[in-house]
Parts: structure tokens; C-alpha cells; sequence
């Protein structure tokens, strides 16, 4: 495992590749956010879906980006690299994407959101590691917070720009989500121009095996925590839905998500330093606790201003859980296998995606919101349960 020893490092500029990422990442989440508040309308009123489309589209996507994850993650180990996984990983999203203007049934919407899942599932893993390599042990946090940061401020940005566009060329959806293809495209050009390989993992000859062998117990209980968490949370499409159903107006959701990304795009900078000051886990296991809370209220909200209020906090929780969840793989796993660690922890997020969304599609259409949301909360409360058993001796956190 990597020493980490505190240092002044916490005051150190964040190092270039970081910052394309992070750049990258923005322009990213500025075309991909474009598309995703729109889709549930998109999708149920033009395309003739309904609830359980929405969450067999989410839940497939999701799970096939997550066997990809964990491939590329080990991959990139075994080879040696990883920016030729991040290029090529963003490009194929850039040139996907935009194909959901072009779908005229749920099927077609489900097969440009699955390929833009497979771009997301060869990229991330090896990017994470890359972050992970470019970056000292001591403000790793800092740079898992910043390059989420920019994520979500892509993903306040995108809806402005819908709005914006809808305001100006009324119910041209389609049109809107093919020029989604700009941004796309100007970061595959940024991060071609300009990422720099960094690792640390040396090319080699065996056989690529995907196993958790070379990982501890706590890792793998991270991972069981994890996966428990994931199945009770469901694609954020759907309280987009719930926002629907308490009056917030179809021309005001693309707002609505861009205020929850600007509350998580800030509060990730914060959240992430916190994560190397006190360490990882107590961050990421008050973001679940506090998760369940939010969904139970989100279960039990009366009107529009309420939902309102209820997002912006849930931005805050989210804000918790990102980097502190990727700090403390980092903290558990050694050098040499970040990219394997961070495919086995994009996989356990991802393969109960599937699932999570289905059966939350289900109860939702079933039961109603309160069972929905209800269950959501159960599992987040037993996943911080579980990760109280989670062992780490790594500086800035102490032993339970």
C-alpha cells in the first residue's frame, strides 16, 4: 500500500493532468446533462415509454459500463497505460450521445444510452487511476473532489444551456440533443493535445485476470457495502420524475437539476479536503447516513418548493460520497493495482445499477413513492452498517 505521510503536499497545486480531466469531465457532463433531465419527458411523452423503460434503460447502461470498468481498469494495469482507455473512452460517448435526437421508439433510446455508457465504462477506471498516479498520496482527496467538482459544474451548465435553447427554439429536442456532439468533441481534443501518461504499473505478459485475490478483507467488505448501497440507489431520473409529480413544471426540471449540480460541484472542492484531513471513511459513512434521511424525505414531500429544498440538500449528501468513496480505495489498495481496485469499485457500483433501477422502476409503479424511496433508504442504512467494519490504518484516519 502507498505511505501516506502528512505532508505540506495539501498546499500543492493539483498536477496538469488533473486539470485537463477535470476540464475535460466539464465539457463532458455539459453535453450529457443536456440530454438527461430531458430524457424522462423525452422518452414517456414522445417515444411512448413509461417508469419501467425508464429504469431497465438506466439499469442496462449502467451494468454494461460497469463490466467494462472493471476490464479496462485491469487492463490498464497489465499494459502499462491508461490515457489511450481515457481518449478513446470519451470519444466514443462524444459520437454516441448525440443519437438519442434520432430515436423514435424506447428501444433506440436504449441503444444510444448504452453506447454512450460503454465510452463511460472504458474510460473511467483507467482515468481514476490515472488521477490516482498523477497525484500525491497526501491530496488525493483534494483531487477526486476537484475533478467531481467540475463534473457537476458540466452538469449545472448543460441544463442552463437546454433551457436556454428550449426557450428559444420551443420543442426542438432532437435538434438539441444532436449538437450535443460540440462539446463532446472538444474534449476528446483537449485530452488528446494534452494528457501525459503517469503511471506506475509496469507492462506485463500474464494472463489478465480479474480477481480480487490480491485484495484484503476490508476491501472486499468495502465492496459488499457498497454493492448494498448501490441496489437501493436508483438512477436520479427518477426524482426527476418525483419532482414531476409534485408540480415543479416540465420547463423548470432542466433548472432544478442545474441548481442540484452547482451544490454538488461546490461542495465536492470542500468534501474532498475534509476527506485528507480526517480521513475517507467517516466522510463517505455520514454521506450514506445521511442519504437514507434524504430519501425518506423525498418520500414523503407534499409540493413543488418542498422538492426544491429536498434537492439541494440531496446535492450536499452527494458531495459526501464521491470523493471520499474513491479516497478510500486508494487507502485500502497498493500502488500497482489501482486500476484493478478502481475497476472492482466501478463494478460493484455498476452491477447492481441493474437491478437498482429495475426494482425501483417496479415499486415505484407498483407501490408509489413512499415503498419506492422507502427501500432506498433501508439499504443505504444497512450499507453504513457494513462499512463500520471496514478496517484502515492509513494516516488521517483512525482505527474504529
Amino acid at each position: 500500500m502507498d505511505q501516506e505521510l502528512p505532508t505540506k503536499a495539501g498546499a500543492a497545486a493539483l498536477p496538469r493532468n488533473v486539470k485537463l480531466l477535470g476540464a475535460a469531465s466539464l465539457l463532458n457532463d455539459v453535453a450529457s446533462e443536456i440530454i438527461f433531465p430531458l430524457m424522462p419527458a423525452f422518452l414517456m411523452s414522445v417515444l411512448g415509454g413509461n417508469r419501467v423503460h425508464l429504469g431497465l434503460i438506466e439499469g442496462v447502461a449502467d451494468s454494461v459500463s460497469s463490466l467494462l470498468k472493471l476490464w479496462a481498469g485491469a487492463w490498464s494495469d497489465r499494459v502499462g497505460w491508461r490515457r489511450g482507455f481515457v481518449v478513446a473512452g470519451y470519444l466514443l460517448s462524444a459520437l454516441a450521445r448525440p443519437l438519442s435526437g434520432l430515436a423514435t421508439a424506447p428501444w433506440h433510446l436504449l441503444l444510444a444510452r448504452t453506447t454512450d455508457r460503454v465510452g463511460k465504462g472504458i474510460r473511467t477506471s483507467p482515468r481514476d487511476a490515472l488521477i490516482a498516479d498523477s497525484t500525491d498520496p497526501a491530496i488525493r482527496g483534494r483531487a477526486f473532489g476537484f475533478h467531481q467538482a467540475m463534473d457537476h459544474l458540466g452538469a449545472a451548465i448543460g441544463p442552463v444551456l437546454a433551457t436556454l435553447f428550449l426557450l428559444i427554439w420551443p420543442g426542438r429536442l432532437r435538434l438539441l440533443f444532436l449538437l450535443t456532439l460540440i462539446p463532446g468533441l472538444i474534449a476528446v481534443g483537449l485530452l488528446y493535445l494534452g494528457l501525459r501518461e503517469t503511471t506506475t504499473a509496469k507492462p506485463t505478459a500474464e494472463k489478465l485476470r480479474l480477481s480480487l485475490k490480491p485484495f484484503d478483507w476490508s476491501f472486499r467488505l468495502y465492496l459488499i457495502a457498497l454493492t448494498l448501497f448501490t441496489l437501493g440507489n436508483s438512477s436520479d431520473a427518477f426524482l426527476l420524475v418525483r419532482a414531476g409529480e409534485l408540480g415543479v413544471p416540465a420547463a423548470f426540471l432542466p433548472l432544478l437539476w442545474c441548481a442540484f449540480h452547482i451544490v454538488k460541484s461546490g461542495a465536492n472542492l470542500l468534501a474532498g479536503r475534509v476527506a485528507d484531513r480526517v480521513g475517507p471513511r467517516p466522510v463517505l459513512l455520514t454521506g450514506w447516513a445521511v442519504y437514507a434521511a434524504i430519501y425518506v424525505a423525498f418520500a414523503l414531500a407534499m409540493n413543488a418548493w418542498q422538492v426544491w429544498a429536498i434537492f439541494l440538500a440531496y446535492g450536499f449528501v452527494y458531495s459526501l460520497t464521491e470523493p471520499a468513496s474513491k479516497s478510500l480505495v486508494t487507502r485500502l489498495t497498493a500502488a500497482g493495482q489501482k486500476g484493478l481496485a478502481f475497476g472492482w469499485f466501478n463494478f460493484a457500483i455498476g452491477v447492481a445499477a441493474l437491478p437498482a433501477s429495475l426494482i425501483f422502476g417496479w415499486l415505484y409503479e407498483r407501490f408509489g413513492s413512499l415503498i419506492a424511496f422507502g427501500w432506498g433508504a433501508a439499504l443505504a442504512a444497512g450499507a453504513a452498517l457494513l462499512l463500520l467494519a471496514v478496517r484502515t490504518q492509513r494516516s488521517g484516519e483512525m482505527r474504529p
